[in-house]
């Protein structure tokens, strides 16, 4: 299609010096300001010589951002002939991001094991998998003779004190008998806390003293039991895994960002992340994690990202993408894609200035965002671009390369 669009361009260039040489126009019918015997014009185009992109295509490699080299069509109605449409450059929020490939994991901080302290019967399980818990929520229960001895200990520890204490404020029992007390209490409390048992269970039980002893096995935090392996009946030995919990309202994004993108990431920035699972789905969170090291193989860095969940919808594992915020600007000038070209490495958009006059200006590019390119630098706002069609103006400013046009020898 773009060598069609040239090809059709070239004729309209070779047209319209056809109508130069049989009617001997010399452009005066342009409104260029100087006549054409001006040895600074360049007479075929009606432009200054220093300005005419046509005869000087190769100056284009030396234009910075703001500069141009003026584009002459072939005649006023050249550019509704081969369809060239113009916009005017607008503003807009344009937001630079990394992006990257991502992996949904549980919030570690959030992610709890509850083992068994001591080796024991389950005596009951009073949860299930998938169970919604709150905090201090029972979910089974375990005996040991271990569990009874150590309970018992700490029973008789609290009464002994209480009798010294009372032996001594009768003024019988020596200071020292107390301190002894009170140090046998201390050792044996420490032992019950070990096992989950606070003072105030060990005085319950102490009350009761032929109630059978049961260790609960407690939720430290609201949340979901996503594995179990707990049955009632079952012999455990001390330090067995018996239940997971997740609180799922929050979860991790682990990132891998190429080793060029590394050094834009802060700790802090916006992340959006979109999973395979979930299409049309966008979540929002911040980076939290930057890894201090690129893996040695895939040259990626990991980095994490906490991502709220209250909807529970994120599961971990799920793949996906993220989009790192590394900068944003407001009433950036924005263009279509379409409306660049490249020339070499030189970037340019043809401005406006007549019907059938084009400037090639160079442009500074910046980030991508929303099917626009940010223009930084050699645009102002409101300026008219072209953003269709703007391959025919770049054959015509290259015509003289393909050996067309009126170029200056």
């Amino acid at each position: 299609m773009k060598l069609l669009t040239a090809l059709f361009a070239l004729a309209l260039l070779a047209a319209g010096c056809d109508k130069h040489e049989h009617d001997h126009h010399d452009h005066a019918g342009h409104d260029h300001g100087a006549p054409a015997t001006n040895p600074e014009m360049c007479a075929a185009h009606g432009v200054l010589e220093a300005e005419c992109g046509i005869c000087r295509p190769d100056a284009v490699g030396k234009l910075k951002p703001g500069e141009g080299l003026k584009v002459r069509l072939p005649a006023a109605d050249s550019a509704k002939l081969v369809g060239i449409t113009t916009a005017p450059s607008t503003t807009g929020t344009v937001v630079e991001a990394v992006a990257c490939l991502a992996e949904v994991g549980f919030d570690e901080n959030k992610l709890a094991e509850i083992v068994a302290p001591v080796g024991g019967i389950i005596q009951s399980v009073e949860t299930d998998l998938g169970a919604a818990v709150k905090e201090q929520q029972t979910l089974a229960k375990i005996w040991s003779a271990t569990i009874a001895e150590t309970v018992a200990n700490a029973v008789l520890s609290h009464q002994r004190l209480e009798r010294e204490r009372k032996l001594r404020g009768d003024g019988i029992a020596p200071a020292k008998d107390v301190q002894e007390a009170e140090a046998a209490h201390r050792s044996a409390c420490q032992q019950a806390r070990a096992l989950g048992f606070s003072e105030v269970d060990v005085e319950a039980m102490g009350a009761q003293p032929d109630a059978e002893v049961h260790l609960q096995l407690r939720a430290p935090f609201a949340g979901e039991i996503i594995h179990r392996k707990a049955v009632r009946g079952a012999a455990v030995e001390a330090g067995a895994t018996l239940f997971t919990i997740a609180d799922r309202s929050q979860v991790w994004a682990t990132l891998s960002i190429p080793e060029d993108a590394v050094v834009h990431l802060r700790v802090g920035q916006p992340v959006e992340l979109t999973v395979d699972a979930l299409p049309g789905q966008t979540f929002t969170g911040r980076l939290t994690w930057i890894a201090a090291e690129v893996d040695e193989t895939t040259r990626l860095a990991r980095a994490r990202a906490e991502v709220p969940n209250p909807d529970g919808v994120l599961r971990a594992r799920m793949f996906g993408r993220a989009r790192v915020q590394v900068r944003s600007a407001e009433q950036a000038v924005v263009l279509p894609p379409a409306a660049l070209q490249q020339i070499g490495d030189t970037t340019v958009v043809f401005v406006k200035l007549a019907d059938d006059l084009y400037e090639a200006r160079c442009v500074r590019v910046g980030a991508r965002h929303d099917n626009h390119i940010e223009i930084q630098a050699g645009l102002q706002p409101g300026e008219p671009v072209v953003i269709a069609q703007g391959f025919a103006v770049k054959s015509q400013l290259l015509a003289s390369r393909l050996g067309a046009g009126c170029a200056h020898e």
